[in-house]
């Protein structure tokens, strides 16, 4: 496939560096256009989260046909969905959709630390979303929210959560070991056929907003190009650890700041 058409369904980050934003310059640095549909206007920055304002989920439901009706959708990326209406809203559209690719980044808390989902919404992301993804995408916390248990310490326990998560329906779970807090970060991606790890060093830098956010995204604008996802997930990691490398050669703001999407052109 030469042409790669993708889809964001996610928040707002006016800074730059996560939900729609972010998306959509991954979308771009990986060689995919790019397209989106606004589910909450966010109010943050690089010190943290200051308000947030759910989109309508008829409107949001409007913005899918909008795209839907109008431009062929090869893959597609899920991000904050923030409230149980909107949860349902895109559910029911992906019922009627016919998109090969969709990843769902479990999007939960910022990197701040704020919640980016109201509780009684997780059982909605579980039980009419999941069965309907390709991938989902989970650190350790959102991984213990969607299953209504303790977070995992262990990578066994990790493996362990990904083939609960896998047993909901979806058809690949990639667990993210990063809140282990070991000197590399590994990830665990689990399939029907089998589980892989993947680990990569820690890069020595603050300036990781928006990592979950545009691995996510990069996962979605790569899939088509590849035969299966731990191919995809070698060239997603691969772009995203030369992100955060080069994250500090950025000047964007006074607290967590984002990684450099575009360091392979700048």
């Amino acid at each position: 496939m030469n042409r790669i058409n993708a889809l964001t369904i996610a928040g707002t980050d006016p800074s730059g560096g996560a939900g729609i934003q972010a998306d959509l310059k991954a979308f771009s640095a990986l060689g995919a256009y790019g397209t989106s549909v606004i589910t909450a206007l966010v109010a943050q920055n690089t010190c943290g989260l200051q308000s947030v304002y759910r989109i309508d989920p008829d409107f949001v439901g409007a913005q899918l046909d909008s795209v839907l009706s109008d431009v062929r959708i090869d893959t597609a990326k899920i991000g904050m969905l923030a409230e149980t209406a909107i949860v349902d809203m895109v559910a029911q559209q992906l019922k009627r959709a016919d998109i090969p690719f969709v990843v769902l980044d479990t999007v939960m808390v910022a990197k701040s630390g704020d919640p980016l989902l109201s509780p009684d919404a997780v059982a909605s992301v579980r039980e009419r979303l999941l069965p309907q993804v390709s991938l989902i995408t989970p650190n350790l916390p959102e991984a213990a929210a969607l299953l209504d248990c303790a977070p995992a310490r262990s990578e066994d326990a990790m493996l362990t959560q990904g083939e609960a998560l896998l047993a909901l329906g979806c058809q690949a779970v990639l667990i993210k070991g990063g809140h282990l807090g070991d000197s590399e970060s590994p990830d665990w991606l689990i399939t029907r056929d089998g589980a892989t790890r993947f680990t990569a060093p820690r890069v020595n830098t603050r300036h990781t907003h928006g990592t979950g956010c545009s691995l996510s995204a990069a996962l979605a604008a790569l899939r088509p190009r590849h035969a299966d996802w731990a191919q995809t997930l070698r060239e997603a990691k691969a772009w995203l650890q030369q992100a955060l490398i080069q994250a500090d050669t950025l000047e964007v703001g006074k607290g967590i700041g984002p990684v450099h999407h575009f360091h392979r052109w700048w």
